[in-house]
């Protein structure tokens, strides 16, 4: 029998999971239809997560690290460093376009597929979105001091406004039952925040 790298299965249970929460209106998710799903025990399921709490703060460890530093990487990029506005372009496009790509990760970023479980993972997905927010912040506050922010809007207030529709798009998304993408129409709508 092959020897399975470390971490090998938890990824899997992960991968799983996510690919579970792509069906929003099928079976309430639980830990034995997971293990069913997998073809293992539960028992199994509990040798790498201690509860299915933790399995979902797997998924939002998952996020957490690829959208930061995805962020991270917009922001220190040389085309767009000097350019908040570019950097918020990026950031946009970027947290619409993953949420496109994991579709079960989207009912996690919404907090709908956090619904009757451990408080700590929403409070958890609500740090998230207020770092995102203090991300696009930065980046507002840098357009403002280069004057490519208009003069009449407060720093703080348009990323709460980006933030909102990013939210929105993913909410639209999740509750079309995946149907209204999050990309469509971006094309469009940029010229509202960047003009």
């Amino acid at each position: 029998m092959a020897k399975r790298e470390p971490g090998e299965r938890k990824r899997t249970i992960l991968h799983m999971l996510a690919e579970m929460l792509e069906h929003p209106k099928g079976e309430k998710i639980t830990t034995a239809l997971l293990a069913k799903k997998l073809d293992v025990s539960e028992a199994a399921l509990y040798r790498h997560f201690a509860s299915k709490a933790q399995m979902f703060e797997g998924l939002i460890e998952f996020i957490e690290e690829t959208v930061f530093s995805l962020v991270t990487k917009i922001q220190t990029d040389p085309a767009t460093k000097e350019d908040g506005m570019k950097q918020i372009e990026g950031t946009v496009a970027m947290l619409l376009n993953f949420a496109q790509k994991n579709i079960g990760m989207t009912r996690v970023l919404i907090g709908d597929a956090l619904v009757n479980e451990d408080e700590r993972l929403q409070t958890r997905m609500n740090q998230l979105h207020d770092r995102l927010e203090a991300s696009l912040r930065q980046s507002a506050r840098l357009a403002a001091t280069a004057g490519t922010l208009h003069a009449s809007l407060d720093a703080n207030a348009y990323a709460n406004a980006v933030m909102a529709y990013i939210v929105g798009r993913w909410h639209q998304f999740a509750k079309s039952g995946f149907k209204r993408t999050p990309t469509e129409m971006w094309a469009q709508q940029w010229p509202i925040f960047s003009g």
